[in-house]
Formats: C-alpha cells, structure tokens, sequence
C-alpha cells in the first residue's frame, strides 16, 4: 500500500514541475503548475496575482541556453517552448506599448507601463536628449520618493541614483532641480502619469531593439513600436515605416526583408542581417505580432503567415490574441474599485535600481560612471558618421493611435531625425533573470559597502540578447560574421543563384515525392485485395473501373512484355 501511494506521488511530480516569474518590480512568482500546461494559464496565473484586467500589453519572455530572447506562446505548452529543463524562470515584461500609455483606464497597469519604461530609461532603450532626460528622471524621484525635504535629502542627494546607463555633474544638478522647484505637491500617480506622457512623445518610445547590419556592414538596431517599424543608426533614425505602409515581413536564415509602400505607390525594400537565424526568426515573430496588433481592426483579421512564398519552405506563424483597438474598446467597460498599489521602492534591483534612500542607495561614483561611458563609447563614434546604404527617407507619425500633439510634431520635422546627443547603444543587461540566493546576497553587500556591480558583472547575471560592444560587433556571432567579409552582408550574383538552384531543387524533390505518393496510392487500389472502405468506394465509381480497364490494363501488359523481353536478352546472353 505504501508503495503504490509512494510510486503514484512520484509519477504525480513528474507531471508537475516548478515555474518562476521574475515581475516588473524585481519581485518573484513562484507557482507549480502541470507539464502540458499552456503559455496561457501561466499567465493567467500572472495576472490574477497582480490583480490585472488590461493584460493584454503584457507578456511573458524567457531566454534559451544559446543566451536568444523568446516571448512565450499562450496557445503551445509551456514545456515544449522550453529548452531548458525544469524549474524554468521567465520575466513578466511590456510586449505590446500602449500608444497612449498616460490614457490608460487602471492606476494599476499605468503603474506597471511605468515601471518599464523606468527599466528601458535606465538600460538605455529609451534614449533621449538631455532636457528631456532630466524631466524624466525628475518624474521617477517625486513618485519614488516625494517632495524635497532639506533634512532628508542633502546637497547632491539626486547622484546617488542611478536613472540611466550613465550620468554626468551638470545632468544631475538639472535634475534636483526640476524636483525641488517643479514638482512639489505632486502625488506618485501624478508624477507616474505626467511621466508617460513624457515619453510617449520621445521617438524611442516603445522600442525593442534588436541589433543588426546593414547591407553595408553597419551595426543598426530594428525595432517594432506601436507607430511602425523604426531602424536606429548612430544617433539618428534613419528609417520609420508606418503600420499600414508595411506590406510584409519575410526572412531566410540571417537575413530580413521589410516589404513597404510609399505614398507614390513605390515598393521598397530594406535588408538587414541578424547574427543568427534564431535572432532573425525571433525578429520576424516580433514583427508579424506588432503589425497585427496596431495595424488590424479585428483580431478576426488575423492570418497565419509565412516567412516563404512557397508553402513547403519558410515557418509559419500566426499571432493569437486580440489587437489594439478591441483591448482599448475592453478597457473602457471596466467597471471596479482600483485596486490597491503596492510600490517598491526600497529593494534593491538586479538589473534596474529601484530609488531607494538610506545604506543600500545603488550609487556610481562619478570617476567609475565616466569610465563606463567611455568604454562604451570607444567602439560607437563610427556610428555618428557613418554612411547607410539605404536611402533617408522623411517621414511623420501620422497613425490613427497616435496622439495629435505627437503627430504634429514629427509632420514639421524634416530629413533624419535625431534622436539624442548620443549614438543608441542599450546595455547588455537587456533581460534580467533571477539569479542564485548567494549570488544577490554578494550584490547587496556589494551595494551596502559602496560597491556596485558593474556592467560586466551584470553580463554574468543576467541573461538578454547581444549588443554593440567594442567596434560594434555582436559578440561571438558578429565577430565570425565580420571574418566572413560579406558573407552575411552583400549577397553576390553566385549566392543568388545558388539559392534560386536549390529552390528549384526542393520543388522537383516535392513534386517527384508526391507522384511517388500517388503511384503507390493506384498500385494498392488496383492491384492489391485490401477491402478498406474508402477503397471499395473508389473501386466502384465508374470513372475508376474505366481507367482501370482502359489504361491501367493495357500499360500494365505493355510494361510485363517489355519485362519479358529484358529477361530474355539477359538469359540469351
């Protein structure tokens, strides 16, 4: 008895395995759910626990064993996406940017929108000029930590935060200042408010970079906003294409197509190269998802898609869920009492410093700040200069999502917008994971003595995809890629053919194995005695019984007589 109770608790963990969540605000969710479970009831789990209805903005990411950033699929079992092997730790991340996030119908997921972008400010996605920086960063400390108060926050009190990858003397007084004059009396979801306004207006709003090359070799970063689809090169964007100019999204290996139609009804088409096929694969998903959810009425609109023309080659791939306009249309019959805010504002983050006040402040000394941006700027100053292959086009952000003062904004503007007063270049810690229990009791003693972990120490950490290093490159990948001197970059006229040859392989293979198919399928109907009833039917149409008897027959008598003949001049000889 004891056995079978034993031998049943064991196979009963064996369908069961643990999962966690590392949320907005660095806290974990842990749960145990079933092996064939799907993406959807993790997240759903998720959502019930934050207590949140406007969900549909959000998404769950984990990273492979190869370091490539994945967003889990709700409608595939968790266990089969993964390739890791149990527990598996994911992150609670913004997959779809409101395009008006201050608009937004709940406190709750305002405040989680926020904490992202505080996230993408500090790791360098949201990259902006230094006014704008300042006023930002002024938002975070009047939500964080309130009013100015002489006692509590002495001369300086604004350096020992940590806001963006990298700060200076002058930005820092700018930003005490804007806090201690400008922001008195604000509340935090005032500020957090005032705050997504302000950025929803940069041009690096919504951004998630996914690095690249030109056809030209030149590093750029690609990205999908709720606007269209934007490529950064240097300080500059240098392409932005609106949802309903893009016309399709197609890879092959490393390299990516943007299909698009101008105003004058002129197709063009921007190639960019990945380091990897995976990273261009998990490119090309961001891309259909994105386009699905701004550019569609209805998700009724939604197709499955694929990265080929032709149906035996390529992936295919078909965003599930609902798109912008129904989740807006959702949001505005929400009927409830808000619920209740509990901001986290005084532990200590892995990845992302929350503002905190007292011993365990995460400050940079301004000697080590400078050395960082230094060596992060060594390998980009080719960037500001550097040519692009592919022609600037001027372009507005006139879209039915966006905000009229934005629009007017970028309608005015003409040429390459510049986005900030430095090259674009998020950090390495892209997607923080949960690390070991020792591992964050040696970064908070590190924090207590003054001593934060540094950019490289974080790469050990945590987990995200590559970025622009020294010279540019992408890491182990774009170092092989660069020996390869246009091998990943400008496809020659013999390349071409070749992949045309093999096309036209693959569709003779596929042809040949389909006759194949059917001349096994006409053996077993006429000649074996197999009595199936599909069979039996084919067997009594007449159309079959007259091509049994006037052409099967007769070739079948041609071909034994010619067999015949064969056998004969071999034993004749």
């Amino acid at each position: 008895m004891l056995s079978r109770f034993m031998s049943g608790s064991i196979r009963n963990l064996e369908r069961e395995y643990s999962c966690t969540v590392r949320l907005l605000d660095d806290t974990e969710y842990t749960c145990t759910i079933q092996r064939d479970a799907k993406g959807q009831y993790l997240f759903d789990l998720i959502c019930h626990h934050l207590n949140l209805l406007e969900k549909d903005y959000f998404g769950i990411r984990y990273v492979d064993p190869d370091k490539q950033r994945h967003w889990l699929e709700f409608t595939k079992s968790i266990a089969k996406q993964m390739k890791s092997q149990p527990p598996f730790t994911m992150c609670l991340r913004v997959k779809f940017y409101p395009p008006e996030p201050a608009a937004l119908k709940e406190e709750i997921t305002r405040y989680l929108v926020f904490l992202q972008i505080k996230r993408d400010l500090y790791h360098g996605r949201l990259l902006c000029k230094t006014s704008d920086a300042a006023m930002l960063a002024a938002f975070i400390l009047q939500a964080e930590i309130g009013d100015y108060d002489p006692g509590k926050h002495p001369e300086g009190y604004s350096s020992k935060f940590q806001f963006f990858p990298k700060h200076s003397e002058k930005l820092e007084r700018r930003i005490a200042d804007i806090h201690k004059t400008e922001l008195i009396g604000q509340t935090p979801e005032t500020s957090e408010r005032n705050f997504l306004q302000k950025a929803q207006m940069l041009e690096t709003y919504g951004v998630d970079p996914h690095p690249c090359k030109d056809v030209s070799g030149n590093p750029a970063f690609l990205a999908f906003t709720p606007f269209g689809f934007v490529v950064l090169q240097g300080n500059k964007r240098v392409h932005f294409l609106k949802w309903n100019e893009v016309t399709k999204l197609k890879f092959e290996g490393k390299t990516f197509h943007i299909y698009a139609n101008q105003k004058e009804d002129k197709q063009i088409i921007l190639t960019y190269f990945a380091p990897t096929p995976e990273a261009c694969k998990h490119l090309w998903k961001c891309g259909v998802e994105n386009q699905a959810f701004y550019k569609l009425e209805k998700s009724s609109q939604v197709r499955t898609v694929s990265s080929s023309n032709l149906f035996f080659k390529g992936s295919r791939f078909r965003y599930s869920g609902r798109v912008a306009k129904e989740v807006m249309e959702q949001s505005a019959k929400i009927k409830r009492e808000p619920p209740e805010i509990h901001r986290a504002g005084l532990v200590p983050s892995r990845s992302c410093p929350s503002i905190t006040h007292g011993p365990r402040l995460s400050s940079v000394p301004r000697t080590r700040r400078r050395a960082v941006h230094i060596s992060i700027m060594e390998g980009l100053e080719s960037l500001r200069d550097s040519a692009h292959s592919t022609p600037v086009r001027s372009v507005s952000h006139g879209d039915s999502f966006m905000p009229r003062s934005r629009s007017q904004a970028t309608d005015a503007s003409e040429g390459t917008a510049v986005i900030s007063d430095e090259a674009y270049s998020p950090s390495d810690s892209v997607l923080p994971t949960p690390v070991a229990e020792h591992s964050m009791e040696l970064a908070v003693s590190r924090q207590i003595n003054g001593a934060p972990c540094s950019i490289e120490e974080e790469k050990e950490s945590e987990a995200g995809t590559p970025s622009l290093g020294e010279g540019g490159d992408f890491g182990a990948d774009s170092r092989s890629a660069r020996e390869g001197a246009g091998g990943d970059t400008a496809l020659s006229e013999v390349e071409q053919v070749n992949k045309f040859v093999l096309s036209v392989l693959r569709l003779l293979l596929v042809t040949i194995g389909l006759l194949f198919v059917l001349l096994l399928l006409l053996i077993i109907l006429t000649e074996s005695d197999l009595d199936i009833a599909f069979l039996r039917d084919i067997r009594q149409t007449p159309e079959f019984e007259q091509f049994h008897y006037e052409y099967f027959c007769p070739l079948r008598r041609w071909f034994a007589c010619k067999l015949r003949w064969v056998g004969e001049l071999l034993i004749n000889k």
